[in-house]
Protein backbone atom coordinates (compact mmCIF):
# COMPACT_ATOMS: atom_id res chain seq x y z
CA UNK A 1 0.00 0.00 0.00
CA UNK A 2 2.99 2.34 0.72
CA UNK A 3 4.38 1.37 -2.38
CA UNK A 4 1.20 2.50 -4.46
CA UNK A 5 0.62 5.94 -2.38
CA UNK A 6 4.59 6.54 -3.56
CA UNK A 7 4.03 5.78 -6.58
CA UNK A 8 0.89 7.85 -7.25
CA UNK A 9 2.34 11.01 -5.91
CA UNK A 10 5.59 10.53 -7.85
CA UNK A 11 2.53 10.90 -11.07
CA UNK A 12 1.04 13.47 -9.47
CA UNK A 13 3.97 15.77 -9.47
CA UNK A 14 4.83 14.36 -12.70
CA UNK A 15 1.60 15.57 -14.18
CA UNK A 16 1.60 18.85 -12.72
CA UNK A 17 4.93 19.85 -14.05
CA UNK A 18 4.04 18.60 -17.48
CA UNK A 19 1.21 20.87 -17.53
CA UNK A 20 3.91 24.05 -16.23
CA UNK A 21 6.12 22.90 -19.33
CA UNK A 22 3.06 22.36 -22.10
CA UNK A 23 1.39 25.33 -21.60
CA UNK A 24 -2.24 25.44 -23.94
CA UNK A 25 -1.06 28.80 -26.09
CA UNK A 26 1.27 27.00 -27.65
CA UNK A 27 -1.31 25.17 -29.72
CA UNK A 28 -2.52 28.84 -30.08
CA UNK A 29 0.73 30.44 -31.46
CA UNK A 30 1.79 28.09 -33.64
CA UNK A 31 -1.95 28.66 -35.56
CA UNK A 32 -1.34 32.78 -34.96
CA UNK A 33 1.71 32.20 -36.68
CA UNK A 34 0.85 29.69 -39.61
CA UNK A 35 -2.26 32.59 -40.00
CA UNK A 36 0.47 35.50 -40.26
CA UNK A 37 2.43 33.27 -42.97
CA UNK A 38 -0.50 32.61 -44.95
CA UNK A 39 -1.60 36.54 -45.20
CA UNK A 40 1.46 37.21 -45.98
CA UNK A 41 2.25 34.98 -48.78
CA UNK A 42 -1.18 36.17 -50.28
CA UNK A 43 0.29 40.22 -50.33
CA UNK A 44 3.43 39.69 -52.01
CA UNK A 45 1.10 37.35 -54.64
CA UNK A 46 -1.13 40.68 -54.63
CA UNK A 47 -4.13 38.02 -53.83
CA UNK A 48 -7.06 39.97 -52.24
CA UNK A 49 -7.24 38.45 -48.80
CA UNK A 50 -10.74 37.47 -48.02
CA UNK A 51 -11.69 38.20 -44.21
CA UNK A 52 -13.26 35.03 -42.25
CA UNK A 53 -15.48 35.62 -39.90
CA UNK A 54 -13.44 35.12 -36.16
CA UNK A 55 -14.53 31.76 -34.44
CA UNK A 56 -13.87 31.07 -30.84
CA UNK A 57 -11.82 27.62 -30.55
CA UNK A 58 -13.27 25.44 -28.74
CA UNK A 59 -11.28 23.26 -26.76
CA UNK A 60 -11.82 19.38 -25.92
CA UNK A 61 -11.94 18.72 -22.04
CA UNK A 62 -8.35 17.89 -21.59
CA UNK A 63 -7.05 21.13 -23.39
CA UNK A 64 -10.15 22.64 -21.04
CA UNK A 65 -9.47 20.85 -17.55
CA UNK A 66 -5.79 21.56 -18.55
CA UNK A 67 -6.49 25.12 -19.23
CA UNK A 68 -8.30 25.52 -15.90
CA UNK A 69 -5.53 23.68 -13.93
CA UNK A 70 -3.46 26.32 -15.24
CA UNK A 71 -5.71 28.97 -14.31
CA UNK A 72 -6.29 28.31 -10.83
CA UNK A 73 -2.43 27.85 -9.74
CA UNK A 74 -0.34 24.40 -10.05
CA UNK A 75 0.24 25.25 -6.67
CA UNK A 76 -3.17 24.75 -4.59
CA UNK A 77 -4.22 23.07 -7.72
CA UNK A 78 -1.98 19.97 -7.20
CA UNK A 79 -2.26 19.36 -3.68
CA UNK A 80 -5.86 18.99 -4.08
CA UNK A 81 -5.05 16.27 -7.43
CA UNK A 82 -2.95 14.73 -4.71
CA UNK A 83 -5.70 14.44 -2.58
CA UNK A 84 -8.01 12.77 -4.96
CA UNK A 85 -5.48 10.37 -6.00
CA UNK A 86 -4.53 9.23 -2.84
CA UNK A 87 -8.50 9.00 -1.53
CA UNK A 88 -9.26 6.71 -4.95
CA UNK A 89 -6.40 4.44 -4.11
CA UNK A 90 -7.77 3.80 -0.69
CA UNK A 91 -11.08 4.07 -1.73
CA UNK A 92 -10.00 1.00 -4.73
CA UNK A 93 -8.51 -1.25 -2.16
CA UNK A 94 -10.76 -1.35 -0.13
CA UNK A 95 -13.49 -2.21 -2.47
CA UNK A 96 -11.69 -5.03 -3.58
CA UNK A 97 -10.87 -5.68 0.23
CA UNK A 98 -14.83 -5.85 1.07
CA UNK A 99 -16.03 -7.63 -1.86
CA UNK A 100 -13.06 -10.56 -1.65
CA UNK A 101 -14.93 -10.50 2.27
CA UNK A 102 -17.78 -10.71 0.44
CA UNK A 103 -19.25 -14.53 1.20
CA UNK A 104 -23.05 -16.51 1.43
CA UNK A 105 -23.58 -16.86 4.83
CA UNK A 106 -26.23 -18.79 4.63
CA UNK A 107 -24.70 -21.43 2.64
CA UNK A 108 -21.51 -21.43 4.78
CA UNK A 109 -23.82 -21.91 7.90
CA UNK A 110 -25.66 -25.40 6.16
CA UNK A 111 -21.94 -26.46 5.26
CA UNK A 112 -21.12 -25.82 8.96
CA UNK A 113 -23.87 -27.81 10.41
CA UNK A 114 -23.80 -30.37 7.97
CA UNK A 115 -20.29 -31.04 8.68
CA UNK A 116 -21.03 -31.34 12.30
CA UNK A 117 -23.24 -33.91 11.72
CA UNK A 118 -21.22 -35.99 9.69
CA UNK A 119 -17.72 -35.37 10.90
CA UNK A 120 -18.25 -33.39 13.91
CA UNK A 121 -15.96 -30.48 15.10
CA UNK A 122 -13.05 -31.56 13.30
CA UNK A 123 -14.93 -31.77 9.49
CA UNK A 124 -16.73 -27.84 10.42
CA UNK A 125 -13.44 -26.28 11.33
CA UNK A 126 -11.81 -27.94 7.80
CA UNK A 127 -14.62 -26.05 5.99
CA UNK A 128 -14.21 -23.01 7.61
CA UNK A 129 -10.42 -23.32 7.02
CA UNK A 130 -11.54 -23.73 3.09
CA UNK A 131 -13.63 -20.82 2.75
CA UNK A 132 -12.44 -17.49 2.56
CA UNK A 133 -13.91 -14.13 4.59
CA UNK A 134 -14.48 -13.04 7.95
CA UNK A 135 -17.40 -15.25 8.81
CA UNK A 136 -15.46 -18.34 7.98
CA UNK A 137 -12.83 -17.04 10.38
CA UNK A 138 -15.29 -16.59 12.99
CA UNK A 139 -16.87 -19.43 12.68
CA UNK A 140 -13.43 -20.90 13.30
CA UNK A 141 -12.80 -19.46 16.10
CA UNK A 142 -16.16 -20.33 17.74
CA UNK A 143 -15.60 -23.98 16.76
CA UNK A 144 -11.96 -23.63 18.20
CA UNK A 145 -13.83 -22.95 21.89
CA UNK A 146 -16.60 -24.93 20.92
CA UNK A 147 -14.83 -27.85 23.09
CA UNK A 148 -15.51 -25.78 26.25
CA UNK A 149 -18.47 -24.52 26.94
CA UNK A 150 -21.03 -22.47 25.01
CA UNK A 151 -19.72 -19.32 26.76
CA UNK A 152 -16.41 -19.16 25.89
CA UNK A 153 -17.50 -20.21 22.06
CA UNK A 154 -19.72 -16.93 22.38
CA UNK A 155 -16.84 -14.64 23.72
CA UNK A 156 -14.23 -16.04 21.25
CA UNK A 157 -16.77 -14.94 18.59
CA UNK A 158 -17.61 -11.66 19.87
CA UNK A 159 -13.81 -10.86 20.49
CA UNK A 160 -12.77 -12.42 16.99
CA UNK A 161 -15.56 -10.24 15.40
CA UNK A 162 -14.31 -7.20 16.62
CA UNK A 163 -10.84 -7.87 14.89
CA UNK A 164 -12.44 -8.61 11.65
CA UNK A 165 -14.76 -5.05 11.76
CA UNK A 166 -11.20 -3.77 12.21
CA UNK A 167 -9.88 -5.22 9.33
CA UNK A 168 -13.02 -4.00 6.96
CA UNK A 169 -12.69 -0.49 8.26
CA UNK A 170 -8.35 -0.44 8.17
CA UNK A 171 -7.91 2.81 6.11
CA UNK A 172 -10.92 4.11 5.99
CA UNK A 173 -10.89 7.19 8.03
CA UNK A 174 -8.32 8.62 6.04
CA UNK A 175 -10.71 8.89 3.16
CA UNK A 176 -13.07 10.93 5.45
CA UNK A 177 -9.46 13.10 5.94
CA UNK A 178 -9.60 13.56 2.19
CA UNK A 179 -13.18 14.71 2.16
CA UNK A 180 -12.57 17.72 4.83
CA UNK A 181 -8.92 18.45 3.31
CA UNK A 182 -9.72 19.31 -0.18
CA UNK A 183 -12.37 21.97 -0.29
CA UNK A 184 -10.21 23.64 3.19
CA UNK A 185 -7.36 23.26 0.66
CA UNK A 186 -10.23 25.07 -2.02
CA UNK A 187 -11.31 28.03 0.03
CA UNK A 188 -7.36 28.32 1.33
CA UNK A 189 -6.54 28.91 -2.37
CA UNK A 190 -9.66 31.00 -2.88
CA UNK A 191 -8.61 33.38 0.02
CA UNK A 192 -5.04 33.83 -1.07
CA UNK A 193 -6.46 34.62 -4.87
CA UNK A 194 -8.60 37.34 -3.66
CA UNK A 195 -5.46 38.82 -1.28
CA UNK A 196 -3.20 38.86 -4.43
CA UNK A 197 -6.30 40.74 -6.65
CA UNK A 198 -6.46 42.93 -3.94
CA UNK A 199 -2.56 43.57 -3.83
CA UNK A 200 -2.79 44.53 -7.77
CA UNK A 201 -5.39 46.70 -6.85
CA UNK A 202 -3.62 48.68 -4.48
CA UNK A 203 -0.47 48.76 -6.92
CA UNK A 204 -2.54 50.02 -9.93
CA UNK A 205 -4.28 52.36 -7.44
CA UNK A 206 -7.41 52.49 -9.61
CA UNK A 207 -10.24 49.93 -9.23
CA UNK A 208 -10.28 48.64 -12.66
CA UNK A 209 -13.06 45.59 -13.61
CA UNK A 210 -10.36 43.40 -15.47
CA UNK A 211 -8.31 43.08 -12.43
CA UNK A 212 -10.74 42.08 -9.83
CA UNK A 213 -12.85 40.19 -12.14
CA UNK A 214 -9.57 37.91 -13.28
CA UNK A 215 -8.49 37.74 -9.73
CA UNK A 216 -11.51 36.35 -8.42
CA UNK A 217 -11.96 33.66 -11.20
CA UNK A 218 -8.54 32.29 -10.91
CA UNK A 219 -9.51 32.27 -7.03
CA UNK A 220 -12.56 30.34 -7.06
CA UNK A 221 -11.03 27.84 -9.48
CA UNK A 222 -9.48 26.39 -6.49
CA UNK A 223 -13.03 25.84 -4.62
CA UNK A 224 -14.31 24.64 -7.49
CA UNK A 225 -11.59 21.63 -7.65
CA UNK A 226 -11.54 20.91 -4.07
CA UNK A 227 -15.07 20.40 -3.80
CA UNK A 228 -15.25 18.34 -7.01
CA UNK A 229 -12.88 15.97 -5.62
CA UNK A 230 -15.02 16.14 -1.93
CA UNK A 231 -18.08 15.20 -3.63
CA UNK A 232 -16.34 12.12 -6.06
CA UNK A 233 -14.43 10.86 -2.34
CA UNK A 234 -18.40 11.50 -0.63
CA UNK A 235 -19.27 8.60 -3.37
CA UNK A 236 -16.93 6.52 -2.63
CA UNK A 237 -16.93 6.72 1.09
CA UNK A 238 -20.38 6.00 1.38
CA UNK A 239 -20.49 2.98 -0.25
CA UNK A 240 -17.79 1.25 1.16
CA UNK A 241 -19.34 2.13 4.48
CA UNK A 242 -22.71 0.89 3.19
CA UNK A 243 -20.55 -2.42 2.23
CA UNK A 244 -19.29 -2.59 6.07
CA UNK A 245 -22.53 -2.86 7.35
CA UNK A 246 -23.86 -5.10 4.90
CA UNK A 247 -21.29 -7.26 6.23
CA UNK A 248 -21.06 -6.78 9.89
CA UNK A 249 -24.62 -7.36 9.93
CA UNK A 250 -24.21 -10.89 8.05
CA UNK A 251 -21.35 -11.56 10.86
CA UNK A 252 -23.49 -10.91 13.70
CA UNK A 253 -26.84 -13.16 11.87
CA UNK A 254 -24.00 -15.94 11.02
CA UNK A 255 -22.59 -15.69 14.61
CA UNK A 256 -25.92 -16.43 15.77
CA UNK A 257 -26.53 -19.05 13.96
CA UNK A 258 -23.55 -20.79 15.13
CA UNK A 259 -23.91 -20.28 18.73
CA UNK A 260 -27.52 -22.17 18.10
CA UNK A 261 -25.62 -25.04 15.99
CA UNK A 262 -23.08 -25.35 19.05
CA UNK A 263 -26.25 -25.80 21.31
CA UNK A 264 -28.19 -28.10 19.40
CA UNK A 265 -24.94 -30.18 18.90
CA UNK A 266 -24.02 -30.05 22.74
CA UNK A 267 -27.73 -31.73 23.57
Amino acid sequence: MKRLFSLLGILTILFVQSIQAFPLQDDMEMTEVQDSVQVADAVEMEEPVMEEPVEEEQLNFHQELKKRFIEGGPGFMGIVLLCLILGLAIAIERIIYLNLSTSDSEKLTAEVESAMKSGGVKAAKEVCRNTPGPVASIFYQGLDRSNESIESAEKAVIAYGGVQMGQLEKNVSWISLFIALAPMLGFMGTVIGMIQAFDKIEAAGDMQPSLVAGGIKVALLTTVFGLIVAIILQIFYNYIIAKIDNIVNDMENASISLMDILVNNKK
